[in-house]
């Protein structure tokens, strides 16, 4: 029994430390893919993460495509730091208005709920991943 309440006391120890922690030092519950965003879930993905990177983009977008390999490699590389996303801007209009999104592919970067950044138009891994790294 000293076995089984010693493996209790530190699960409880565990889970208080992520309760009073907000649940942010848990790497491994943030995702390495980039998250599917629509125009009903983007604010709490917003407030959910510290940092986020919200890939506007639409399929027939020949830029766009040429973007989305780089987003899914920065999510792989940048895991446990910053959260991506992509937002499909045919299908959430509300979102598009909301922040201006007149050009695609656009990457809004989002720091503590607040809009910090905005890249416009297709650029190399190492451009995006430069200007991403400072937050």
């Amino acid at each position: 029994m000293d076995e089984l309440e010693e493996i209790k006391k530190r699960k409880l120890e565990q889970l208080k430390k992520q309760y009073m922690s907000g649940g942010k030092d848990m790497d491994e519950n943030l995702p390495d893919t980039p998250l599917k965003l629509t125009d009903a879930d983007i604010e709490d993905n917003i407030k959910k993460y510290e940092t986020i990177v919200i890939d506007c983009w639409a399929p027939w977008c020949g830029p766009c495509r040429m973007v989305h390999p780089i987003i899914e490699e920065l999510a792989k590389e940048m895991h446990g730091k910053i959260v991506f996303g992509k937002l499909n801007v045919d299908e959430n209009p509300m979102t598009s208005a909301k922040h201006q999104i007149m050009s695609i592919p656009t990457l809004l970067v989002f720091k503590n709920g607040n809009l910090v950044d905005r890249i416009v138009g297709a650029r190399p891994k190492e451009t995006l991943k430069e200007r991403i790294e400072k937050f």
